[in-house]
């Protein structure tokens, strides 16, 4: 390839990051329509054929929701049943009262790393903060001290651990194995979670008194709520099955039976069908639910999901005509020219969209989609593709400001201004990423 098609290539590459940026900030055009329109001016200005260019789109959308859209199809079931049944309430009530004030805060950080496994950040907001606020009452100590490492757990488990539908989009596009990813996102997570959370919060509690506002959520019946033992263990059976099928990988032989009903039971798609069965009986039938009303709750939670596998699709489009078009190439050669670290440049380009639209997922996914196309290109092993795709959700994880929902989700329900929703819950999030890069960073020194 000569310097001038290369130059082309780079150059129609950060034309089209920008186009995407104006189409979904200043037009406000949907993400889904944005990537696919991207794609095809991509793919023309590139030098394909029309009815070639249309029969990459399709063969790239079908491509990247073959097991994505059913895990998080049976990941959203999973949580909403767990949200209605209330599984968040009870870890987070157990947490509350079997914790010393010392430690506390530690407490609430776990929790909120297991609850977000099964439940969505925006929605375990919700749930659990207002529960928050008679502590700080009762403590006279900021609300923050308190919420940081609760939203802290929430944000490491939501951005770095499937089965959340952002994890789950990034391992697609690069083709992650779930295994080492989640092995990897809880390595980097835990210490991002501290940091941010207990440590952080600790800090910025004793400089920005939060006085926690009214509350409305109604009070909860404590002996209708599941055990704290059936929860956990419900939160944590999708991560086991999986991690076992890559476990079995790596330790058994092939044509062992044991290997091949550890690697069946820990595909993704069965390991959430299992849970969501499971969910539905344990927390559902058994507690009295009717079939009805079970289908009508899986109805409900397929509707978000709907939206997220059809962004997740279009990004596999952009990336597959970026791949095509030889772009992956050009920037796998800079990348070696510059010295810079695959997991590096991942965590910069979803930075970059974190911080110009705002939405974490889209960031991601954007991320995957820029770097699939260059690991490919130097062969990353699956190890440092987890580590790559970690780094990804460390870059969509930080910087989150005012365009961001989160943000004032965080601000309305910690009852703050904007400057001090800045320099509480953009600070954790932004300490979140970076810890989470560095974790990466460390990591890929002994992949």
């Amino acid at each position: 390839m000569d310097t001038q098609s290369t130059g082309y290539l780079v150059s129609v590459a950060a034309i089209s990051v920008a186009a995407l940026l104006i189409l979904i900030i200043k037009v406000k055009l949907q993400p889904f329509i944005a990537l696919l329109l991207t794609a095809i001016a991509v793919g023309f200005a590139t030098g394909f054929a029309g009815e070639e260019l249309i029969e990459l789109i399709v063969d790239r959308m079908g491509g990247a929701l073959g097991q994505i859209a059913i895990v998080i199809g049976l990941g959203s079931i999973f949580g909403e049943v767990l949200r209605q049944a209330g599984a968040a309430e009870k870890l987070a009530s157990t947490i509350i009262d079997r914790f010393s004030e010392r430690t506390l805060s530690f407490g609430l950080g776990l929790a909120g790393f297991l609850v977000s496994i099964a439940v969505f950040i925006d929605v375990a907001i919700v749930i659990l903060v207002p529960m928050l606020y008679p502590i700080a009452r009762r403590t006279g100590k900021s609300l923050l001290f308190y919420a940081i490492p609760l939203c802290a757990g929430l944000s490491v488990t939501h951005t770095f651990i499937p089965p959340t539908p952002g994890p789950i989009a990034t391992a697609s596009i690069l083709g992650v194995d779930l295994g080492w990813m989640i092995l990897f996102g809880v390595i980097a997570g835990l210490p991002a979670m501290i940091i941010a959370g207990p440590v952080f919060g600790r800090w910025i509690s004793k400089r920005l008194h939060v006085v926690p506002p009214a509350s409305d959520a109604p009070e909860m019946d404590a002996s209708k709520l599941p055990s704290l033992t059936a929860v956990i263990a419900t939160l944590l059976l999708p991560l086991v099955l999986i991690l076992s099928s890559t476990t079995a990988d790596l330790t058994l032989a092939e044509g062992s039976n044991i290997r091949s009903v550890l690697m069946f039971i820990g595909h993704p798609v069965i390991a959430l069908m299992i849970t969501t069965l499971f969910t539905l009986w344990y927390f559902g039938t058994r507690r009295g639910f009717s079939a009805q009303e079970l289908q009508d709750l899986s109805t409900k939670a397929l509707a978000p999901a709907g939206v997220i596998i059809l962004i997740t699709g279009a990004g596999g489009v952009f990336g597959g005509v970026l791949v095509a078009a030889g772009v992956g190439d050009v920037i796998a050669e800079q990348m070696s020219a510059w010295s810079i670290p695959l997991i590096l440049f991942g965590f910069l380009i979803a930075l970059l969209m974190r911080i110009a639209q705002g939405s974490g997922t889209v960031a991601m996914i954007t991320g995957a989609t820029f770097t699939a196309p260059v690991a490919e290109n130097l062969g990353a092993s699956q190890p440092l593709l987890a580590l790559t795709a970690i780094s990804i959700a460390s870059g969509a994880a930080a910087a989150s400001h005012v365009n961001d929902t989160g943000f004032w989700m965080a601000n309305r329900y910690l009852g703050m201004s904007v400057a001090d929703t800045l320099k509480s819950w953009t600070v954790m999030k932004t300490i979140v990423g970076v810890v989470g890069v560095s974790m990466c960073l460390l990591m890929s020194l002994f992949v």
